[in-house]
């Protein structure tokens, strides 16, 4: 089906056609057309308009008055201050509007129309190493940011660039085949099974690399053997990426998330480009050799003693820094994948080399007009004390002991309110419920902003919680079995009540709002929205009976206002990752 039009685009459309018939010779103008308290909407274009014209705005604004005649959309326009327009909306075209999205499987989303390809680089857990609370938000952001942009018609590649290369791997290698049953376990080894095995692998070579010195000369040797690419160094590093995936994967599922395993290209994956990334780098004067190492300088970034900081593509020993990495993933995401965009969800902490990473990449000419790339930049998770995020022993929290805590306490909050739930229904839902209160924590607050990890905060059913939006979403549910015969019907010739209005206009920016958190890479707006709905929808509940209207036909039209925010919420919550149960 086509899009439907929002009210506020059906307005803004005729106020520009008024302007243009009483002021031909305006050219294009903005009514720069907002929602307001006074009215539903207020037009201000006047006043920039009347300026640029050197005229009087109010003047403008009564005439602009007489191309608007109310009607079937506008019910009222009033002249207000120096020259606003002041717009009330008819209660019909309301539920008209609200109708037609009503009729659409997409809710009236249109599909974008300058769709292209987007490649994410998200959730990058390193290869023998747990996953602690600071890869939860490249995992929480990416996701939503995937499902948001496919909505739109985007097409979507995601890339998890793990940490699976470099110096440790000659350790952990060199200590399996002088302990080689160290990684056994029957088939279907679980997550947990699987990250002890390698957690205690990994402190044994440690330990042993630390204190004994011919060790540690025979695992700086396997490191030569593994990136010269020998046989059997390597398929025991391929082990410890399949160990280390088998644990990725069922941390990926307790998030409720989708992770492919063709979409998983570590580092490892560029290692053949390498060598001519920096040789086309060099070649074109885009990088030089400074002190034996391949260096790209930039004028606006120095180190604290006023010299140039460069971003190191090769070190002096031949060896490649993560510059060289990243840059070869550039080349490959434009040139084999033709991605238009490319989408970093990486700590903010890293910024400054992304710059660098990616100015070096416009001046190649890998990145130019037409491609370009974006770090989707994120703070850090604090402690309620709103320092970082650590136990009490000052360790990295490990994420998979947070999620289950999570799952903990959405499950007792889910037990207290459950009337007719089995044991095993109360225990999916408090992890669709203890899930979705992590995600939407985060979610809920801007990417770049710092955000306090407070479970009792997270699982509460009053404020900006995703328990809120779920439990609202279950109430409608519930209204909406105990209807019996009576059925969600829109009837536009119907009076609004106040609630019903707010509820309404709310309902018809959903689109609006896809849009901008797409444009920008901004869930926390679908976030603030969803809330926002939440909060309208207990007024309209409060205040206008249901089941108990005064008509059948008033049944019938709130029935279908409960309807469409149930199906909106549970829409915007899947675009971010969050299950909708229908009961709670």
């Amino acid at each position: 089906m086509a899009s439907v039009p929002s009210l506020a685009s059906t307005l803004d459309q005729r106020i520009t056609d008024a302007l243009s018939a009483a002021l031909p010779e305006a050219g294009a103008v903005d009514p720069l057309l907002r929602r307001s308290d006074r009215a539903d909407f207020q037009a201000n274009g006047m006043l920039a308009l009347a300026k640029k014209l050197k005229g009087n705005p109010r003047e403008l604004a009564a005439k602009v008055v007489e191309g608007l005649p109310a009607g079937d959309v506008i019910k009222e326009i009033e002249v207000s201050g120096p020259g606003f327009l002041n717009i009330t909306v008819a209660d019909g075209a309301i539920t008209r509007t609200l109708a037609a999205r009503a009729a659409d499987d997409r809710l009236g989303v249109p599909l974008s129309e300058k769709a292209g390809t987007t490649v994410i680089d998200w959730a990058q857990p390193n290869v023998a190493k747990e996953m602690h609370v600071g890869h939860l938000r490249s995992a929480v952001i990416g996701d939503a940011a995937v499902r948001i942009l496919e909505f739109t018609g985007e097409k979507v590649i995601s890339r998890h660039h793990i940490g699976d290369w470099g110096t440790q791997f000659g350790m952990l290698i060199q200590y399996l085949i002088e302990h080689p049953h160290e990684l056994d376990h029957k088939e279907g080894a679980s997550g947990e099974e699987a990250m002890s095995n390698l957690n205690r692998l990994y402190k044994a070579a440690r330990a042993l690399f630390d204190a004994d010195a011919e060790f540690k000369e025979r695992a700086r040797r396997r490191v030569v053997d593994l990136q010269a690419g020998d046989e059997e160094t390597l398929a025991l590093w391929q082990k410890f990426v399949d160990e280390s995936k088998i644990y990725f994967y069922s941390v990926f599922e307790k998030l409720d998330m989708e992770i492919l395993d063709e979409n998983v290209v570590g580092e490892s994956g560029y290692n053949d480009m390498l060598a001519e990334t920096c040789r086309l780098l060099e070649e074109s004067g885009v990088a030089v050799r400074s002190e034996g190492a391949l260096c790209v300088f930039f004028d606006d970034v120095k180190g604290p003693d006023g010299n140039p900081v460069p971003l190191i593509v090769q070190k002096s020993d031949g060896g490649y820094g993560y510059a060289a990495t990243d840059l070869s993933a550039i080349r490959d995401r434009v040139g084999n994948l033709k991605a238009d965009t490319l989408l970093y969800v990486v700590d903010a902490r890293q910024s400054l080399h992304f710059k660098m990473v990616f100015e070096t990449a416009r001046r190649i000419g890998w990145l130019n007009d037409d491609v370009h790339a974006v770090q989707l930049a994120f703070g850090t998770v604090l402690g309620k004390d709103g320092k970082p995020f650590k136990t009490r022993e000052g360790e990295t929290v490990r994420l998979v002991d947070l999620l289950d805590e999570a799952i903990d306490r959405a499950g007792a909050v889910v037990r207290e309110k459950a009337r007719d739930l089995t044991e095993e229904e109360i225990a999916e839902r408090a992890a669709q419920v203890g899930i979705g209160a992590v995600k939407y924590a985060d979610l809920s607050t801007s990417a770049a902003r710092d955000y306090k990890f407070d479970l009792d905060q997270m699982v509460s059913l009053n404020g900006d919680t995703s328990v809120y939006l779920q439990y609202a979403f279950a109430r409608i549910q519930s209204i909406l079995r105990k209807a019996g015969e009576a059925g969600p019907v829109a009837h536009p010739e119907l009076p609004l009540a106040p609630a019903e209005r707010a509820l309404g206009l709310h309902l018809d920016q959903f689109a609006a709002t896809v849009a901008e958190a797409a444009e920008e890479y901004a869930p926390h707006k679908m976030a603030g929205y969803l809330y926002q709905l939440a909060s309208l929808y207990t007024t309209f509940y409060d205040q206008c009976p249901v089941l108990k209207a005064e008509s059948p036909e008033l049944v019938e039209n709130r029935l279908f206002l409960c309807d469409l925010t149930a199906r909106t919420l549970h829409r915007g919550m899947a675009l971010l990752g969050i299950r909708t149960p229908e009961r709670l």
